[in-house]
């Protein structure tokens, strides 16, 4: 069969500005669910390339065939020995299922199979062609596009993320006919709003790029990225310094610009007076500008602004976003210069005004809490407690500040400042920003022990309190950012490292809590929640900490509560799993327990009576663990679990040997209960580590 002819195709999709955040994912997913359409209806094709910019959705796909392959097609109709009766003739069966097909008795085939034969008709059905395809296949992918909330527009039925003004679908040089999203298709697409606002005729989908950069639009989001980035930093460079270039700025400008232009915009060396953090903000949050910084990191008064057409008068441009900055710094200034001439100490009372949760209580009432379980922490930690106690108290205090109240992303990194302002010492005002740390997944961790302590009692605070109203979180929602403040906790414990128990810790806030809150009663679900979230911080490959599933759950099995010893056993365990012993020692373990859970308990004894050893074998093992009872003990004792494990290694032949020649379940009951003495001592060894008898064979 000679191959079937190709073209290449162009799909584009012309909106009204799409939303930014959603553009990069939308594209992908356009193409993919394109790329699925075609595979369904076995249309072949080669590369797949999305394009996407503000106004636009485009698929382009190389050599994509006109028509589906012609298919040999079987249709199955009654058995045989139904189809005819004892004189052969044709029964109402056969009649039936061959006028279905449209054709005599006589052109059926019959299929053998090991279940007998059948009547089958055998024909072929020729493909259909792309063309007539492509625009239900169209449809289809764009209804599976992940968009949350599709809108109508004018007096249309048809929904989209945002309204469609044009369809192109050109395969080869030949429009596809047709229409999508109720509009009919068409070979002309559009260029640049302003540049190029004339519609553009396209003879085939190899002039599709060439077009649209020739009328000021570039249509590949990685080129426009790339560009976007090498104009800052060249203009930064320019200006004696260094872009400070956010990716999420990027992204957002990158999906918002059709042929970006980028300008260095100034502004008075006089705000350089409020936080820098404030300015960028102001610059990355609300202006989507690049700030610029000099070789020592310091903001220089200037900033980049990336603008959607190339200006015939730019200077024009620069002016007019240097006028929409100046109020903003202005604003900030103000509220910097307001805020400093109340103390951070004097605003905690105003705490009281501020809801934390309208059945736990206010803002204060909640510092209070933390207070007194960061000053606990901190004695268990080793940190001062006199000054946790200081800074857990001002940890809240800047939320009652101006800028906090306009900047609220800023908080704690504003108590900072306040704080220093104020004269407090510089560990307490460090703690204020660092006690928010880890603000998300594989962030920074607290640098002190000061900070460290707050942090932790601030979030299981929220942790018990959320879970005592009954809040747990449910599927997708979590309101109060409990799985969050759960990881936070222990990545707090397990990478500082802090010897701290969960449990304890949860018991401590707690009993911070007014009677008419049953903290206490919700301390089991908290527990089991947090150590639900440690088996997912394992679980995650990219944690440089992660484990295999068995290795977690043969230490989770024990019970712990303490994060760090947790964490340690995981360790050992999973460097214990790569042994050529592990396999071997995992099979006694489980059949030792297997042996021990159907004893009755009456015959589960500690004392293993030396005069009842009858077999070298089991004097061997009893001997071997004699030998070693002590040594692991204390390696238990010093968590050291590598080297507790690497001990019981040497078990392996004794158990082997144990195993092959002893029978344990013996009939006599002195003896029955002697040999599974000795498997109990051998499972407490095993148990002061994980319960191995969970690992799987590697």
């Amino acid at each position: 069969m000679s191959p079937l002819p190709v073209a290449d195709l162009l799909v584009e999709i012309g909106t009204e500005e799409l939303p930014p955040s959603a553009l990069a994912g939308l594209s992908e997913a356009f193409r993919d669910a394109l790329l699925k359409q075609l595979d369904e209806a076995r249309l072949a094709h080669g590369e797949a390339h999305a394009f996407a910019s503000p106004r636009r959705l485009a698929v382009t796909i190389a050599a994509l065939a006109t028509a589906q392959p012609d298919e040999q097609v079987t249709r199955r109709g009654p058995a045989v020995k139904a189809a005819f009766d004892a004189e052969g003739a044709a029964t109402k069966a056969a009649l039936g299922f061959a006028q279905s097909c449209g054709v005599e008795v006589a052109a059926l085939e019959r299929e053998e199979t090991p279940k007998g034969a059948w009547l089958c008709y055998r024909h072929q059905v020729s493909g259909e062609p792309a063309a007539a395809l492509l625009p239900g296949l169209i449809e289809q992918a764009l209804a599976a596009l992940p968009i949350p909330k599709r809108m109508r527009w004018g007096d249309r039925s048809v929904e989209f993320v945002r309204p469609v003004h044009w369809v192109c679908v050109l395969l080869g040089e030949a429009l596809v006919p047709g229409q999508v999203l109720g509009l009919a298709i068409d070979r002309l697409t559009r260029g640049h709003r302003f540049h190029h606002p004339e519609a553009i005729s396209l003879a085939a989908p190899g002039d599709y790029l060439a077009a649209l950069r020739a009328a000021r639009v570039e249509p590949d989001l990685a080129t426009r990225r790339r560009s976007i980035r090498e104009q800052v930093e060249a203009l930064a460079a320019e200006a004696g310094g260094a872009a400070m270039i956010d990716d999420a700025v990027l992204d957002e400008v990158t999906a918002l610009c059709e042929w970006p232009v980028a300008l260095l915009g100034r502004f008075e060396a006089g705000f350089l007076e409020v936080p820098p953090e404030v300015l960028i903000e102001t610059m990355q949050a609300n202006q989507k500008y690049f700030p610029v910084l000099d070789g020592a990191g310091r903001l220089l008064p200037c900033f980049i602004t990336v603008s959607n057409i190339e200006s015939r008068e730019p200077e024009q441009v620069r002016a007019g976003n240097e006028r929409v900055i100046r109020p903003r710094f202005a604003d900030a200034k103000f509220f910097w210069e307001q805020d400093l001439k109340t103390p951070l100490a004097e605003r905690v009372a105003a705490l009281q005004g501020i809801v934390f949760q309208h059945q736990l209580g206010t803002l204060l009432e909640k510092t209070e809490r933390v207070v007194a379980l960061s000053a606990w922490i901190a004695g268990e930690i080793g940190a001062d407690v006199d000054e946790t106690h200081r800074a857990a108290r001002l940890a809240k205090a800047d939320l009652v500040t101006q800028m906090v109240g306009e900047f609220g992303s800023l908080q704690g990194v504003m108590g900072r400042y306040y704080a220093q302002s104020a004269g407090e010492p510089a560990v307490i005002a460090e703690a204020l920003e660092q006690h928010y740390w880890p603000k998300h997944a594989g962030d920074r961790l607290p640098e002190t022990d000061l900070a460290r302590a707050i942090a932790i009692a601030d979030r299981v605070d929220t942790l018990v309190g959320i879970f005592a109203i009954g809040q747990r979180p449910t599927g997708v929602k979590d309101p109060y950012g409990l799985r969050r403040a759960a990881i936070a906790v222990l990545r707090l414990l397990i990478e500082t490292p802090l010897a701290l128990d969960l449990r304890t810790l949860l018991e401590r806030a707690a009993a911070g809590y007014p009677s008419s809150i049953d903290a206490a009663g919700c301390i089991d679900e908290v527990l089991q929640y947090s150590i639900d979230r440690l088996k997912r911080y394992y679980a995650d490959a990219e944690n440089d900490r992660s484990a295999d599933a068995d290795v977690i759950a043969a230490v989770l099995a024990l019970g712990l509560t303490q994060p760090l010893d947790i964490d340690r056993r995981i360790h050992a365990v999973q460097g214990f799993r790569g042994r050529p012993e592990a396999a071997a020692l995992a099979a006694a373990n489980k059949r030792t327990r297997n042996l021990l859970r159907k004893a009755p308990t009456a015959e589960l004894g500690e004392r293993i009576d030396p005069n009842l050893l009858q077999d070298a074998a089991e004097r061997a093992l009893v001997s071997a663990l004699e030998a070693m009872m002590e040594r692991v003990r204390t390696l238990l004792e010093q968590q050291d679990y590598e080297a507790a494990l690497s001990e019981l290694a040497g078990l392996r032949q004794v158990l082997d040997d144990f195993f092959e020649q002893v029978m344990v379940m013996a009939e006599e009951p002195d003896l029955r209960a002697n040999r599974l003495a000795i498997l109990k001592r051998l499972e407490t060894l095993f148990l002061g580590v994980a319960d191995i008898s969970l690992l799987q064979a590697s």
